[in-house]
């Protein structure tokens, strides 16, 4: 017995070609995304992955970012120089200098491993993009490009109303309290003693 095969739907000739002008008619009539660029700039995320910004204050050259980065594209030259003694009696220190700091943007993938494995937050991503080169060997870019890149970098964004506060500004907050409560008793203190003084000598006090 042979098996019995679904009926089949009739096509009306043409109907693939009408439903293909339909869509064609439907995209004409929407107003285009097409942004001219460069003449205009896209409207990036903030967390766009541009180009890696280099903030050298930071930078105590312990090398963990070079250590990390998977394609060995971060070059870091430094020298050692002695500090004095902070306070007299003490030992001379020694500390790292930084000479260079250079990604080569060639070989860079953009995983951001440097940045999060940087203990000082040396490395921040900047949302610049626009640094094509002709030559392959100018995408090796030093720590002044890099820097000026930093400046380019967005502000984070705002923490929530109920989150904690960051240690770093607690610490911060405390540290500048203190020194306001200091300065306040210290002028008190000034201000008693002209008092004081104002008060034993009505001369002085007059004058």
């Amino acid at each position: 017995m042979a098996a019995s095969r679904p009926p089949t739907r009739s096509r009306i000739p043409g109907s693939g070609l009408a439903k293909g002008l339909a869509v064609t008619l439907r995209t004409m009539t929407r107003r285009h995304g097409t942004e001219q660029y460069p003449d205009t700039l896209p409207e990036l995320p903030p967390r766009t992955r541009g180009v890696i910004g280099l903030f050298e204050e930071n930078c105590t050259v312990c090398m963990l970012c070079a250590r990390e980065c998977p394609d060995w594209c971060i070059y870091i030259d430094s020298h050692k120089e002695t500090v004095p003694p902070a306070a007299p009696g003490g030992r001379e220190r020694s500390r790292n200098v930084l000479d260079r700091f250079a990604i080569d943007f060639s070989l860079c993938m953009y995983c951001g491993i440097c940045i999060e494995v940087c203990p000082f937050d040396a490395l921040f991503w900047s949302p610049e993009f626009e640094y094509a080169e002709t030559d392959i060997h100018e995408l090796t870019h030093e720590r002044d490009k890099l820097r000026e890149w930093m400046w380019t970098v967005p502000a984070p964004p705002a923490l929530d109303p109920g989150a904690e506060e960051p240690k770093e500004i607690a610490a911060a907050r405390k540290s500048a309290e203190k020194l306001a409560e200091a300065a306040q008793a210290e002028a008190a203190e000034a201000e008693a003693a002209r008092t004081d003084t104002a008060r034993t000598d009505p001369e002085e006090g007059d004058a």
